[in-house]
């Protein structure tokens, strides 16, 4: 085995131990764990706001109930409807609680 392959299950076991954690400690305290998901899957829609460009999914319409769309509504709603990933910062519309909204995130 190189060191490479010994580092990638290190980095495995590493990641396990973080996810069992995650899921303990959600438990002890009554958190539900909310779910991966990868955002940059969903088809986001570039409009223009008030408050300047943002991206928006669905634009108009229902949303397709993929697992990444319904993992971030889980996870906006654990968050009371807004949060910060990656740079940007995420959105439920207040007026649906289905149209998400995203943004860079203010530095």
């Amino acid at each position: 085995m190189s060191i490479e392959a010994d580092i990638v299950d290190f980095c495995n076991a590493i990641e396990a131990a973080a996810v069992n954690l995650k899921q303990r400690i959600g438990e002890r305290h009554g958190v539900e764990a909310v779910a991966e998901y990868n955002p940059e899957s969903i088809p986001w829609t570039k409009l223009e706001g008030p408050k300047g460009p943002y991206q928006r999914y669905p634009n108009q319409g229902q949303p397709e109930q993929t697992h990444d769309y319904l993992a971030l509504i889980a996870d906006l709603k654990a968050h009371n409807g807004k949060l910060q990933r990656g740079g940007l910062f995420y959105w439920s519309f207040s007026d649906d609680n289905v149209t998400i909204g995203r943004k860079p995130a203010k530095k």
